[in-house]
């Protein structure tokens, strides 16, 4: 009873705190009917958490939250002002993730700041979070934003988008974001941002990936995928089994392969041609190229040559093509197996007393910050990568933000009038 009692206390003090802010908000002036409807619970709660409980500093963040609302036109918002940004995928939401998260993703390119100023990024900005916090279900708060920097060459550049964002984020959005990942950043990013995050209030949120660490993960580490690619790799299977192995030839100079064991040179070049499996009509055209001898196997590693799993030269898979003899094994020459290797030091009982002192009590491998940002990235790899359909986010906006084709649509009622009505 008396954990319930304290649960009951807290709520009751957290009701009480949101209506002291809403009273001053309504002190200070009237609100609209839009601007009640976005000061609702769940909004002021997330004020009060950022400005720790206090009801004066979170009154006073939240109005300037509304007043800047106003000064930007976000109720106005549709996306029919940003049409050439819609075209290119610029900045639009790319799903949810598996706790019906929005995830957001931004490719701006280095030259848009060139032509736009930085009141109509702000808006572009604010227009994505809007569609992005309309998507959410009423048991979500947050979203997560993916920085596509791969289009920027300069460092500095893409620095200002960032801060900038960052910063409407916290200061007119707090508590919404998730995390935000910064996805393949110029080469100097890396430097300006460690000294910047510092003073970023939302830069423990913020990680830094390369997409070049998950080219082999999913689907895309097959190779077959690709047809043209996988074409151009050399297939064993195709050569018959019974064919015979003949010396590779050009037509400049042929490469003959010596059976003699005791050979200085196991190979040796000539000018003349001494292939013996040619495709095609003998002619006086050159010499032919035969698939036996469309891929030198003379310069493989020992390993390849010889069958593994097994010492000792034993039949050989009819997948497997001879190459430069090995010499045999003498009995003079020294057995690796026997050589007895001094054994690593096995780790003491008595550890270093800074072992006791990491998260993991001295257990396993500590994870690195990078594996860390590798990790949290991963399940969001498949919105990065998933190509960008105008229709399908547009069809997520609700009005007014979906422009006017939404906002007309759902009025249009199509009904049978008969000739009498019509006149």
């Amino acid at each position: 009873m008396g954990k319930k009692e304290q649960i009951n206390n807290e709520k009751h003090k957290d009701i009480e705190r949101v209506q002291a802010v809403l009273q001053l908000l309504k002190k200070q002036a009237p609100l609209s009917v839009k601007q009640e409807k976005l000061c609702n619970n769940a909004c002021v709660e997330r004020f009060l958490k950022v400005k720790g409980e206090n009801v004066k500093k979170a009154a006073k963040h939240l109005r300037n939250c509304l007043n800047w609302r106003d000064s930007l036109g976000i109720d106005h918002l549709i996306a029919d002002e940003f049409s050439a940004e819609l075209a290119e995928g610029l900045a639009y939401v790319s799903g949810h993730d598996d706790e019906s998260r929005p995830v957001l993703i931004f490719r701006i390119k280095q030259d848009y700041q060139k032509f736009h100023s930085q009141k109509w990024f702000t808006r572009l900005l604010v227009f994505t979070l809007e569609v992005a916090i309309q998507t959410m279900a009423r048991s979500v708060e947050q979203f997560v934003i993916l920085f596509d920097a791969s289009f920027f060459r300069s460092a500095s550049a893409f620095m200002n988008i960032l801060l900038a964002s960052l910063k409407i984020i916290a200061d007119y959005y707090p508590g919404r974001l998730h995390k935000a990942f910064v996805i393949d950043p110029p080469s100097l990013f890396s430097y300006l941002w460690k000294g910047v995050k510092t003073f970023v209030d939302l830069a423990p949120l913020t990680m830094v990936v390369s997409s070049l660490d998950f080219e082999e993960s999913l689907e895309f580490n097959d190779f077959t995928a690709y047809p043209r690619a996988a074409s151009l790799r050399f297939n064993p299977s195709s050569i018959s089994s019974d064919g015979k192995i003949g010396s590779c030839s050009s037509s400049r100079f042929s490469f003959t392969v010596s059976h003699h064991f005791d050979s200085v040179k196991p190979w040796y070049l000539s000018l003349t041609d001494t292939s013996s499996a040619k495709v095609g009509p003998t002619t006086n055209m050159g010499p032919a190229i035969s698939p036996l001898n469309a891929r030198s196997y003379s310069f493989a590693s020992p390993i390849d040559r010889t069958p593994r799993g097994n010492n000792n030269m034993g039949p050989m898979k009819k997948s497997f093509f001879p190459s430069t003899p090995l010499p045999t094994k003498s009995k003079d020459m020294v057995d690796h197996s026997e050589i007895h290797h001094p054994r690593a030091m096995r780790p003491s009982f008595f550890q270093s007393p800074a072992m006791f002192f990491k998260k993991d009590g001295g257990k396993g491998h500590t994870i690195s910050r990078v594996d860390k940002c590798r990790e949290s990235f991963q399940p969001f790899l498949k919105f990065y990568r998933r190509p960008y359909d105008e229709m399908i986010y547009r069809s997520k906006m609700r009005p007014p933000l979906g422009g006017l084709i939404s906002i007309v649509s759902p009025h249009i009622r199509r009904r049978h009038m008969s000739v009498s009505q019509r006149f």
